[in-house]
């Protein structure tokens, strides 16, 4: 062999090892990351699951802010309720309110202006500062004076607030207010150390929380939020070892197959109505369903300042013909609750008066009453149903509505739905544009006063006029009652539980009577858990108490 066919033939062969050499380097590379990173994997699947009692609950509500003076929405507030801690609260998964921050309920002067409140001892803020009077002073004076969206709550209500010892509070309101009590239990009204924040028009803190609850904020960013456990609380401590919420912002396919899948251990949320149906049908043996009676009503509102619902007999009509179990059956998939009244059952003065007089798809009381109205299947009544072009769930049930009234009343009566966008729909509303509308009600606290005075009480108006100016002008009723404002004003004064719930079933009875709005269900709320999961709760309110969910064996 000639040396340079030798010398050919070794370049080639070294050239060769060198392409072979680097595979071998990057299979080594690769293999090596393949095993840590499943190592890893394996580690944290582990931490969060047999191994730890951390708790991963996922949520498509992405909050706006944390800061307690300016957070009104649901998202917010449920981290808030479980860091934060206000002078009252709910028994969980009830609507009994109780003691919190305060020792008792408050002491009420005889004529319902002041409230003296003992407050408890011992506690301190996250950031080590003690709590006191003076502390809860300042943070109910923030709460008013920074002017966040949910001011005017307290705003509206409280005319001074002041420590009337280290751990007295007294607060003076500017008109009798019998739920008010009610309104401390709202989660925004907590404590926040006056260490931490400024009071002062628009000076808040979004993204940190420093109250005295069993959790601290450990981490809050735009896709997830981790909270400790508080080692210094004065109470039991939560019977888990801290949670990590996964915001899946507006995306409830990603949170329905991260819960299928098991990269979640509890969601809540909001699922959409089949995905909860799939979860439900499919639970058995694979994980839990926990179902809570919800607070938010829906219904329709009938303006009665437009025709033909200024005639008593259409209102009424409408009221015999609205089939509760069909909408809830076809439209809402069996996960609502009939509601024959704006006050939810979850409330003992609940009283289902509409059933009472009307009963459910009564079709020969409404055939009746459209008679008498002066209308036939020559002269039908008109009737278009709003709603926001957003809320699919509305629009069926408008739909449905309509298929069943034609169907049963022989042309009597022409459902009309219409939608706009949201924006436009709640302006319009109070314009007095729509003549009927597809609404729903979240309550600001719970107390069945928030579900009567926003919809019936009037402050400038008469019986023929209606409504000109007042609470139900804003919900498009334009709905006006002399008895109604009496009542409700009767309803804020009196301190006597018995008293007060004889006016609210009153005021049920002439809200069936009168009819300005027809309640047609209230949802149930839903959360999902895996099976290893424990103490799941759904508070009346929405909310979502952390403190109670614990891991199997943990």
């Amino acid at each position: 062999m000639s040396s340079n066919r030798f010398l050919y033939l070794w370049q080639h062969l070294w050239q060769q090892l060198r392409k072979i050499s680097k595979y071998l380097i990057l299979f080594s590379i690769c293999f090596t990351l393949t095993v840590g990173c499943n190592g890893n994997q394996t580690q944290q699947n582990g931490n969060n699951t047999a191994n730890s009692n951390q708790i991963s609950v996922g949520t498509t509500l992405k909050p706006r802010t944390l800061d307690p003076a300016d957070n009104y929405e649901l998202a917010g507030l449920n981290i808030i309720y479980n860091v934060g801690e206000s002078l009252y609260t709910y028994e969980v998964g009830t609507t009994e309110i109780k003691p919190l921050l305060a020792t008792e309920m408050p002491e009420i002067s005889e004529d319902g202006l002041n409230y003296t409140i003992p407050l408890r001892q011992g506690v301190t803020f996250h950031d080590g500062t003690a709590f006191n009077a003076e502390a809860m002073v300042f943070s109910l004076q923030r709460f008013i004076e920074n002017g966040g969206k949910p001011a005017f709550l307290l705003g509206d209500v409280i005319d001074k607030v002041e420590a009337t010892g280290e751990y007295e509070l007294k607060i003076s309101l500017k008109q009798p207010f019998a739920a008010f009590p009610a309104l401390l239990a709202f989660p925004g009204a907590c404590a926040v150390s006056p260490q931490a924040y400024k009071i002062g028009a628009g000076e808040f803190n979004p993204n940190k929380l420093v109250s005295t609850g069993k959790y601290k904020l450990a981490q809050f960013k735009s896709d997830s939020i981790s909270l400790n456990i508080n080692e210094n609380y004065w109470g039991d401590k939560p019977a888990n070892e801290g949670i990590n919420i996964q915001v899946y912002a507006g995306n409830s396919a990603n949170l329905f197959n991260s819960f299928k899948t098991g990269a979640i251990d509890v969601a809540y949320q909001s699922l959409d109505p089949q995905q909860i149906e799939t979860l439900i049908n499919s639970a058995a043996n694979k994980w839990q369903v926990i179902e809570g009676s919800g607070t938010v009503v829906n219904y329709l509102v009938l303006n009665l300042q437009q025709e033909p619902f200024n005639q008593l007999e259409v209102r009424q009509a409408i009221a015999s013909i609205i089939n509760r179990a069909l909408i809830n059956e076809r439209v809402l998939k069996g996960q609502a609750e009939p509601l024959y009244s704006l006050i939810p059952t979850a409330f003992d003065t609940y009283q289902s008066t509409f059933e009472k007089l009307y009963g459910d798809a009564n079709t020969a009381k409404a055939k009746e009453l459209l008679t008498k109205a002066g209308y036939s299947a020559e002269n039908p009544a008109i009737v278009e149903i709003w709603h926001p072009s957003g809320s699919i769930t509305r629009g069926i049930v408008a739909d449905t509505i309509k298929a069943y009234a034609e169907q049963e009343l022989g042309g009597m009566i022409q459902f009309m739905p219409n939608s706009v966008e949201s924006a436009s729909f709640f302006g319009n509303l109070s314009q007095g544009v729509y003549p009927t509308a597809l609404v729903d009600w979240y309550p600001d606290f719970l107390d069945p006063d928030n579900y009567l005075q926003p919809f019936l009480s009037c402050g400038k108006g008469s019986l023929n006029a209606g409504c000109e100016e007042g609470a139900a002008q804003s919900r498009g009723s334009f709905y006006y009652s002399d008895r109604a404002n009496e009542l409700i004003e009767q309803s804020r004064q009196e301190q006597d539980l018995i008293e007060r719930q004889a006016i609210f079933i009153e005021l049920q009875e002439l809200l069936a009577q009168d009819v300005p709005y027809i309640p047609l269900w209230q949802t149930k709320d839903y959360a999902f858990a895996q099976n290893d999961i424990n103490g799941v709760a759904i508070n009346p309110s929405q909310t979502f108490p952390f403190w109670t969910i614990k891991r199997m064996g943990k």
